[in-house]
C-alpha cells in the first residue's frame, strides 16, 4: 500500500537483479512477437496460400486467445505458483513456436498461433507479480518495473527490426524460431534466480468464472479488430453485445464470491484505476500513432521496412531513458503530477504531429521523441502504483488486468485511431477518370492499394491519383493526431483528480 510501512522491506540483492534480467527474455519476446510477424505475412501467403480468411485468423488467433485468457492465467499463478506457470508457459512456448515454423499449411499456422496464445498468455503476468514479490523496497520495485515497461517498448521497436533482417537472410518460419534461443536460457536460469511465490490462500478453481471472462475479452477484442478493418456492422453488434453480456455475468459472480477469482473492490482504489487508466490510454494512442507512421514512412517517404524502423529507434530509446529516470523524480514529485504531466506531454507530441508538415521525416522524428518522453515516465510509474495497491498474493491477478489494459489499448489504438486515418482517406482520395470498378476499390481502400494502381496508370493519372491519396492519408493523419491529443489531455484531468491524494512515493 501507498501508506509508510512500519518495517523497513529487505532490499534486493544481486540475485533478484540477475533474476530481473532473466524474466526480461519473456517479456522482450513477447513485445517483439506483437510486431515482427507482419513483416513475414507476404512470404507466408506465397508459401502456404492461405486463403484471406486465414491469413486474417494468422494474425488475430493469437491476440484473441491471449486477451481472453490472462485474467484466468494471473488467477491461476496466483494458486499453483507464478514461476512454476512461467515456466510452464516458456516451455510451451518455445515448442509450439518451433511448430510453427515448420507448419506445412495456412490452417495448421491458424492453430499454432492459437495454441501460441494459449502459453503468452502465462508468460506476462507471471513476469510482472514475481517483480512484486522480489523487489519488496518500493525504490528498487520501481526501477525493476521501469526496467520492465522499458524492455517491453524496446521489443515493439525491435520486432520489426528483427523481423527485417530474418527474413532477409532466412526464410519465414525464422520469426518463430526465435522464441527457442530467447527462452532456452529462462528455462535453466529461473529456477535459480527467480523465487517462487504464490498466494498463501488461494480460493477454489473458479472455471464459470474464467469461461465468462474469456469470451468477454475474446468477443471485446474481436469486435474492436473488426471495427478497425471494417468498421460499423451487425459483428460488431453482436460481438459488443456478447462482451458485454458475458462481463456483466462475471462482475456479479465476483461480487456474490466469498473467495472471488479477481478481487473487483481493487477498483475502489484510486492509485490502481488511475494506473489502470493511464496504461490503457497511453496504449490505445501509442499504438494507433505507430499505425499510421510505419505506413507514411514506408508508403509515402518510400522508406523499406528496415529503414522506417530504424526512424523509431530515437523514439523508443527516448522512452526507455524516460521510464528509468523518472524512477528518480517519483519522491519528490507526487504521483498525479508525473503521470498527468506524462500524459500532457504525450499530449504535445500529438499536437506536433497534428500542426505539423508531414512531408518530411523530422516532424514524425520530433513527435515520436516527445511522445516516448511522457510514456515511458507515465507507464513506469502507473505500473508500480497497479502493483503496489494490491497485496503480494493478489499480484498475478493484477499484473493480469495490467496486461488487459495493454492488450485493449492496442486493440482500441488500431480501432479508434486507425479508422480515424482509414476513413479519413476513403473520403477525402478523389479518383482519376477511367478507372474500372475493381481499381476504384483498391485505390480507395488504402494508401498501399492507391500505389499499386497507381503503377498500372499513366503518368498523369498516377501522379493525380498518388497526390490526391498521399494528400488524404496526412488529413487522416492530422485527424487521427488530434483525437489522440485530446483523449491524453481528457485522461490527464480525470488521471490527476483520482491521483489528487496520493502522497508522494518514498523510499519503504
Amino acid at each position: 500500500m501507498l501508506s509508510p510501512a512500519t518495517d523497513v522491506p529487505a532490499r534486493a540483492g544481486a540475485r533478484e537483479w540477475a533474476g530481473l534480467v532473466v524474466l526480461m527474455l519473456p517479456v522482450l519476446l513477447i513485445s517483439v512477437d506483437n510486431t515482427v510477424l507482419n513483416f513475414a505475412l507476404p512470404e507466408i501467403s506465397r508459401e502456404l496460400r492461405p486463403t484471406g480468411t486465414q491469413l486474417l485468423w494468422i494474425v488475430d488467433a493469437y491476440p484473441l486467445v491471449l486477451a481472453g485468457l490472462l485474467v484466468p492465467m494471473g488467477a491461476l499463478g496466483d494458486r499453483v505458483g507464478r514461476r512454476r506457470l512461467l515456466l510452464v508457459g516458456s516451455t510451451g512456448f518455445a515448442a509450439v513456436s518451433a511448430l510453427a515454423a515448420l507448419a506445412p499449411t495456412g490452417e495448421a499456422l491458424v492453430a499454432a498461433r492459437a495454441v501460441l496464445g494459449l502459453f503468452g498468455s502465462m508468460l506476462m503476468p507471471a513476469t510482472l507479480s514475481l517483480l512484486r514479490n522480489m523487489f519488496p523496497d518500493a525504490t528498487q520495485r520501481r526501477a525493476a518495473v521501469a526496467v520492465w515497461a522499458t524492455g517491453f517498448s524496446a521489443g515493439g521497436v525491435l520486432g520489426p527490426i528483427v523481423g527485417g533482417v530474418l527474413l532477409q537472410h532466412f526464410w519465414w518460419g525464422a520469426v518463430f524460431l526465435l522464441a527457442v534461443p530467447v527462452l532456452l536460457p529462462l528455462l535453466v536460469l529461473a529456477p535459480v534466480l527467480v523465487p517462487e511465490s504464490r498466494n498463501p490462500a488461494p480460493g477454489p478453481v473458479d472455471v464459470p468464472s474464467a469461461a465468462l471472462i474469456t469470451v468477454a475479452m475474446v468477443a471485446l477484442v474481436h469486435g474492436i479488430k473488426d471495427l478497425g478493418a471494417h468498421g460499423p456492422s451487425a459483428g460488431v453488434l453482436a460481438a459488443a453485445a456478447l462482451a458485454a453480456g458475458a462481463g456483466v455475468l462475471f462482475v456479479r459472480r465476483q461480487l456474490s464470491s466469498p473467495v472471488p477469482m479477481l478481487d473487483l473492490r481493487l477498483f475502489r482504489h484510486a492509485p490502481f484505476t488511475g494506473g489502470l487508466l493511464n496504461n490503457l490510454v497511453a496504449s490505445t494512442t501509442f499504438i494507433g500513432v505507430l499505425f499510421s507512421v510505419s505506413q507514411h514512412l514506408q508508403l509515402v517517404q518510400g522508406m523499406p521496412p528496415l529503414t522506417a524502423a530504424l526512424v523509431l529507434l530515437p523514439g523508443a530509446a527516448v522512452t526507455i531513458a524516460s521510464g528509468l529516470l523518472v524512477v528518480r523524480v517519483v519522491g519528490v514529485v507526487p504521483p498525479a503530477v508525473v503521470l498527468g504531466g506524462g500524459l500532457l506531454v504525450m499530449a504535445s507530441g500529438f499536437l506536433v504531429l497534428l500542426l505539423g508538415d508531414l512531408s518530411g521525416g523530422g516532424v514524425l522524428v520530433v513527435a515520436l521523441v516527445v511522445i516516448g518522453l511522457g510514456s515511458g515516465a507515465a507507464q513506469t510509474i502507473a505500473g508500480d502504483l497497479v502493483l503496489t495497491e494490491v497485496p503480494p498474493e493478489q499480484a498475478g491477478a493484477a499484473s493480469a488486468i495490467s496486461e488487459t489494459a495493454y492488450e485493449l489499448g492496442a486493440g482500441l489504438g488500431v480501432a479508434v485511431l486507425g479508422t480515424a486515418v482509414t476513413a479519413t482517406y476513403t473520403g477525402r482520395t478523389a479518383l482519376p477518370p477511367g478507372l474500372d470498378p475493381e481499381q476504384a476499390a483498391t485505390a480507395s481502400g488504402s494508401l498501399g492499394g492507391a500505389l499499386e494502381v497507381a503503377a498500372g496508370l499513366g503518368p498523369d493519372a498516377s501522379r493525380e491519383l498518388l497526390s490526391s491519396a498521399v494528400t488524404a492519408f496526412e488529413a487522416g493523419v492530422h485527424l487521427s493526431a488530434g483525437i489522440g491529443a485530446a483523449l491524453l489531455a481528457g485522461t490527464a484531468v480525470v488521471v490527476g483528480l483520482l491521483l489528487r491524494r496520493v502522497p508522494r512515493l518514498r523510499r519503504r
